[in-house]
C-alpha cells in the first residue's frame, strides 16, 4: 500500500477555477475558464493467483486512489480560433502501477503515479474553425470550447498537444472516465493503439471536414521515444498517421446516432513478437523486444456505432482489430477487441441528471502475442511470466453516476474481469470503485 499524502494543491487549483468562472460574465465568448476535480477509488478482494509474473495483478486485497484537478482555460485569437491550456496536478496510482489487465480497470489511472500530487500541462493547443457554408449553427460553451457560432459545412485544425482521443474515436455514451465508463476497452477501442506518452498525451495536428452528415478526420501525431514511454519522440521520426469517416444517421422521432469508421497506421521501431521469442536463449530467460526493434507500420482499425434509442436511453459499440504481429507500442497489450452497451438517464425514476449504464469487452490476442507471453515476455501491462492456458479477456462494467450537488456527480462502479491478463488461470477479478467529480 502507498502512503497518502495532503493534496492541498488541487484544492487551490479547484479555488482558482471557480473564481474565474464566476467572473466571466459578458466576456464569456472572448475568454473562458473551468475546473474539474476527480477522485477514483478502487478495490479488488483476494483472487485465485497459482503464479505471478513482472507485469501480474497483485492477488491479495488491493485498494488504490487517483486525484486530479484541472484548469481550463481559453482565449479567442481571431475570428474562428481559440487557443486552451489545461494545467493538472494529479496524484495517486492504479492498481499494480497499471498493471495486470490489457483492459485496464480506470481510465484515470495513468501509466506512472505518485505518492505526492505533481503538475503537469496535458494539452495546450490551438484550433482554428473556418466556416464553409450552410445554416448557421451554435456552439455551446464547455471546457475546451468557448461559445460561438459557425456553420454547419466547416473545417476544423486543431494543433498542439493535447490526446489522440480528444478528436478521433469519440462517442456520446462511452468516452469519459469521469463521467461514465471507467474501463480502458469500453472508454475506448481497445486495439486503438494510438500515439501517447505514458499519461495519455501527445504532440500533433488533426483536420476535420464536415459537410451535410458527414465529418472526415485526419491527423498525424508523435509516437514516444520507446513504447510506452515517458518522453516521445523528437522531431517525430516515430509518427502515427490516423484517419477516421463519420456518418451522422437519424432512426426518425428525433433519434440521432453516429457510425465512425477509424484507421491508423504507426510508424517506428518496434518488434515483432516472434523474433523476440526466437532470441538465442529464450525460453530460459524472457524475450527481451528491446534487442529485436526494426523501423516498421504497424496498422489497425476500428468501427464505432451511438445510437440513441430513446429520449433518455442511447445504445454503443466498437470494434477494433490491429496488427498482432508486433509489440503494442503506446496503449495497452490488445489485438482485437468487441464492446457494446447501454446507457439510461434516470428520468424514468424521477432522477433525470443520473445516468446508470452497462457494458461489456472481450479482448484478444494475436497467435504471435500468445506465444510472446507464453515464453514469459512482458508487455505494456501484462505479462504473468508464463502463459499456459490462454483465454479471451472478458469484462463486464455497471454504473450509477447520481447528481448529488448541481455540479457534483457521485458514482458507484462495478466491474468483474474474466482471465485478466488473458490467463485461464488466474481470476475471476471483481473490482468495486467509487469516483467523486464535481466541475466548476
Amino acid at each position: 500500500m502507498h502512503d497518502k499524502t495532503p493534496i492541498s494543491p488541487l484544492a487551490a487549483i479547484a479555488i482558482l477555477a471557480l473564481a474565474a468562472q464566476g467572473a466571466l460574465g459578458a466576456d464569456a465568448e472572448t475568454w473562458a475558464a473551468y475546473g474539474q476535480f476527480t477522485n477514483v477509488s478502487q478495490f479488488h478482494p483476494r483472487y485465485r493467483s497459482p503464479y505471478a509474473g513482472p507485469n501480474s495483478l497483485d492477488p491479495g486485497n488491493n485498494t488504490r486512489e487517483t486525484v486530479d484537478a484541472t484548469l481550463f482555460a481559453g482565449a479567442r485569437l481571431w475570428d474562428g480560433a481559440q487557443a486552451w491550456l489545461n494545467p493538472e496536478i494529479d496524484q495517486g496510482f492504479g492498481f499494480n502501477d497499471t498493471l495486470g489487465v490489457a483492459g485496464f480497470t480506470s481510465g484515470e489511472a495513468y501509466k506512472v503515479g505518485a505518492n505526492r500530487p505533481y503538475y503537469r500541462l496535458p494539452r495546450a493547443f490551438v484550433r482554428q474553425v473556418i466556416g464553409l457554408g450552410g445554416d448557421e449553427q451554435a456552439i455551446d460553451a464547455a471546457p475546451n470550447q468557448l461559445a460561438s457560432t459557425t456553420r454547419a459545412d466547416s473545417l476544423t485544425l486543431t494543433v498542439g498537444k493535447f490526446s489522440v482521443v480528444d478528436v478521433f474515436d469519440a462517442n456520446r455514451y462511452a468516452h469519459d472516465p469521469r463521467g461514465d465508463f471507467l474501463n480502458w476497452s469500453v472508454i475506448e477501442a481497445g486495439a486503438f493503439d494510438y500515439a501517447a506518452d505514458a499519461w495519455g498525451y501527445t504532440l500533433g495536428a488533426a483536420a476535420e471536414w464536415s459537410c451535410s452528415d458527414w465529418t472526415l478526420r485526419g491527423g498525424v501525431f508523435d509516437l514516444s521515444r520507446v513504447p510506452n514511454s515517458k518522453e516521445l519522440e523528437r522531431g517525430f521520426g516515430q509518427f502515427a498517421v490516423i484517419g477516421e469517416v463519420e456518418r451522422r444517421t437519424d432512426l426518425g422521432a428525433g433519434r440521432p446516432g453516429k457510425v465512425r469508421l477509424l484507421g491508423y497506421l504507426n510508424r517506428g521501431r518496434m518488434a515483432r513478437y516472434d523474433d523476440a521469442v526466437a532470441e538465442p536463449g529464450v525460453p530460459a530467460t524472457p524475450p527481451d523486444p528491446a534487442r529485436v526493434r526494426r523501423y516498421a507500420s504497424r496498422p489497425g482499425a476500428a468501427v464505432n456505432v451511438e445510437q440513441q434509442l430513446a429520449p433518455d436511453l442511447g445504445a454503443f459499440a466498437r470494434a477494433s482489430i490491429n496488427d498482432g504481429s508486433k509489440e503494442a507500442y503506446d496503449f495497452t497489450d490488445i489485438n482485437r477487441s468487441l464492446s457494446g452497451g447501454l446507457s439510461l438517464q434516470g428520468a424514468r425514476w424521477e432522477r433525470a441528471a443520473d445516468t446508470v449504464g452497462v457494458a461489456f469487452a472481450i479482448n484478444r490476442l494475436s497467435d504471435a502475442a500468445k506465444r510472446y507471453f507464453a515464453a514469459g515476455g512482458v508487455g505494456i501491462l501484462v505479462g504473468d511470466g508464463q502463459l499456459p492456458h490462454y483465454g479471451d479477456e472478458r469484462i463486464l462494467e455497471a454504473y450509477y453516476a447520481a447528481r448529488v450537488l448541481p455540479h457534483a456527480v457521485v458514482t458507484a462502479d462495478l466491474q468483474f474481469i474474466d482471465h485478466p491478463a488473458y490467463n485461464r488461470d488466474r481470476g475471476p477479478l471483481p473490482v468495486v470503485g467509487l469516483r467523486f467529480h464535481a466541475e466548476f
